[in-house]
């Protein structure tokens, strides 16, 4: 049975979230004996000699970022990811191929694997994504940017739904606006591939509350500020944010309070630590498509959980989460849980969600009958 993959990014190490649930669908397929014929994307990751012991070739290829990647009739996340070396790779065979996410869908969107078995892997809904940056960020080139990327993304998704290519949703709701807003008939969901077999998340008392996420991404700070100056501006219990990239701002106000602070470019080993020490992890989303993929970290390694509604819809995870819908909510649930063992019940929670709706075994014999079966 052989398979091509094309990802976005090098999926690993699995760190952030655009690369978690794909090295642990590779690992998945790899133990089921599926022969992947690997092509990476990618910009700033380096090629990992790590992948060749579950694939069996890896090919790379540079984006074309900048001006060389800018096209006024694709998006920039499609555009910048079009390559002929790509297309010549997958060619002298026919192989079934699995495209994950819009990203990397130009040949398909292009009529070029007319023929050919093609799945797409949606991790997102990318217009609404996007639609979501432009009205959070404070840049206004930022701001324009992102508004028309996300006029570019839905013209060019409904067009991806309209092809003949399998569509694998994240959630039942990215799932739901798919039929809905471009009339996607050919689409299924398929849950995120974890980790775990089962939850590593420790019984009794943690230090501190935790704000975990690539600091760079616009939503992300965005959150992080707001639980400084919403949830922790009054609450004098201990808070840590945690993640990749902040910017001077977020790293001047972490450090306004003595009960806040902030650790930057954790590595993966210390980010772990950081969540299995933690009391509570804190996880508002001002986003509602997709899924989170650092809420399947802390639920099934970490202790209590604080979210809101936009953080857990659709992903069947609310009852392992407290869910708060405003600062003064968070506050409270954050001052009634600090002192709480987590016990031997929460993690009996957590396990049958694991075993119930994020079953690598289960997930991936579902997307081998539709990649090597007959999925119409």
């Amino acid at each position: 049975m052989d398979l091509h993959i094309v990802t976005l990014d090098i999926p690993f190490p699995a760190d952030y979230g655009g690369v978690y649930d794909l090295f642990n669908k590779i690992r998945k397929l790899h133990e089921h004996g599926v022969r992947i014929h690997l092509h990476c994307f990618h910009k700033n990751r380096e090629p990992r000699k790590e992948l060749e012991s579950y694939c069996a070739s890896v090919h790379y290829y540079q984006r074309n970022t900048g001006h060389k990647g800018i096209s006024m009739s694709l998006p920039y996340m499609v555009s910048s990811r079009v390559s002929d070396e790509l297309e010549q790779n997958i060619s002298g065979d026919n192989y079934p191929i699995v495209l994950e996410g819009i990203h990397c869908s130009f040949l398909l969107h292009a009529g070029r694997l007319k023929g050919r078995k093609v799945i797409v892997r949606l991790h997102n809904v990318e217009y609404q994504y996007y639609r979501e940056l432009a009205m959070q960020t404070r840049s206004l080139p930022k701001k324009i940017l992102y508004w028309w990327e996300s006029w570019l993304l839905k013209r060019y998704e409904r067009q991806i739904a309209q092809s003949d290519a399998l569509l694998l949703g994240i959630t039942e709701k990215d799932c739901a606006v798919y039929r809905k807003n471009f009339g996607a008939r050919n689409i299924a969901f398929l849950p995120a591939f974890v980790p775990w077999d089962f939850p590593v998340s420790k019984e009794g008392i943690g230090t501190f509350c935790l704000y975990h996420g690539n600091l760079s991404v616009p939503e992300n700070e965005n959150v992080a500020v707001w639980l400084l100056e919403q949830v922790f501006n009054k609450l004098e219990i201990p808070f840590v944010i945690a993640g990749k990239n902040p910017s001077p701002y977020l790293q001047r106000l972490a450090h306004v309070h003595k009960h806040t602070c902030i650790v930057s470019d954790p590595g993966t080993s210390e980010m772990q630590d950081l969540i299995s020490k933690a009391q509570i992890i804190l996880l508002p989303s001002f986003t509602r498509s997709g899924i989170k993929y650092k809420l399947l970290t802390s639920v099934f390694s970490g202790r209590h959980c604080v979210v809101n509604e936009s953080m857990v819809e659709g992903t069947m995870l609310s009852p392992a989460c407290h869910i708060a819908t405003n600062p003064s909510a968070f506050a409270s649930v954050v001052a009634q849980l600090f002192r709480k063992p987590f016990d031997a019940h929460e993690i009996q929670i957590r396990q049958h969600l694991l075993h119930e709706h994020y079953n690598n075994e289960r997930t991936v014999k579902r997307l081998m009958e539709w990649i090597f079966g007959h999925y119409r």
